[in-house]
């Protein structure tokens, strides 16, 4: 009791700074996570605004999705081959090894497939973003597309969060490939199950629906991590020293978010299809 006594001033101002430190780091949160979304609609609308950029999508495209397909590849292949052999030795010990199939599969394509995708692509193309667009900022650049009349974000912005958001589900769909043709050699030619049973518990078991999740997700990942970073790139401030925070922060930012938003989509979809059985 004399220990409160003497120093609760101090343990009451420790707990409003607790408190008020967590209240501002949510406020600027939501702020964050407001301009951002804003900062996508707008740049949205002004995609179809004339002079069109398709061209840049299309070129965008190529460099989001051509040039990520060597590493998404090796990744789904090995993260299949792993999850295989670790879902193996579980189903070992209850007699199940027959399910090691459709269960890969199952969590490649509706969690592993868009999420491991998405933060594969977010550090590779994300990050690549958010430094040209930043090293365009300091160096005015941008400045220099409004003096002569050009929209930046039309031109800089709306095409690469559109070619991300197309790009995406064609990567999941490689990755979820790869992986399921990894698992596959790893059950068959290393564990010895019977090829046959595994195909076949897969048809079983993986539906339409399950793989429609997982491209919608990463469509969804493509939106979230293309508008952090060109919105970081975009606004950056500070020279040298701002593009590399930018770039850093838009990174860091859009792999936490793609987790986040992992979450409630899978919530929200399960939801879906409780309600309306069709979904």
């Amino acid at each position: 009791m004399g220990y409160w006594a003497k120093n609760r001033h101090k343990i009451n101002n420790a707990i409003d700074d607790f408190f008020l430190g967590l209240g501002r780091s949510i406020y600027e949160f939501f702020t964050y996570t407001g301009q951002v979304t804003l900062f996508f609609v707008d740049s949205l609308k002004l995609l179809f605004l004339k002079p069109y950029r398709f061209e840049e999508v299309v070129k965008h495209m190529e460099f989001i999705g051509n040039k990520s397909v060597l590493i998404i590849s090796l990744t789904g292949a090995f993260t299949g081959m792993a999850l295989s052999f670790q879902i193996y030795l579980g189903f070992l010990k209850v007699g199940a090894t027959n399910l090691v199939g459709p269960t890969v599969a199952l969590g490649i394509v509706r969690e592993l497939g868009p999420v491991l995708t998405g933060l594969i692509v977010a550090a590779r193309a994300g990050g690549a973003m958010a430094a040209r667009l930043g090293t365009m900022r300091v160096s005015e650049q941008i400045d220099a597309l409004e003096v002569m009349g050009i929209e930046p974000r039309q031109y800089l912005v709306s095409p690469r969060v559109i070619a991300a958001l197309i790009s995406m589900p064609l990567l999941c769909g490689v990755f979820d490939f790869v992986a399921i043709i990894g698992s596959y050699f790893l059950s068959i030619h290393v564990l010895g199950l019977d090829p046959a049973v595994f195909w076949d518990k897969i048809q079983l078991w993986l539906n339409p629906v399950d793989i429609n999740e997982g491209l919608i997700k990463a469509a969804a990942f493509g939106v979230v991590f293309s508008s952090i970073c060109t919105y970081k790139g975009f606004n950056t401030k500070g020279g040298a020293k701002g593009v590399g925070e930018a770039t850093n922060g838009g990174v860091v930012a859009s792999m936490v978010l793609i987790i986040v938003v992992n979450f409630f989509m899978t919530y929200f979809i399960r939801f879906l299809k409780n309600i309306l059985p069709g979904f």
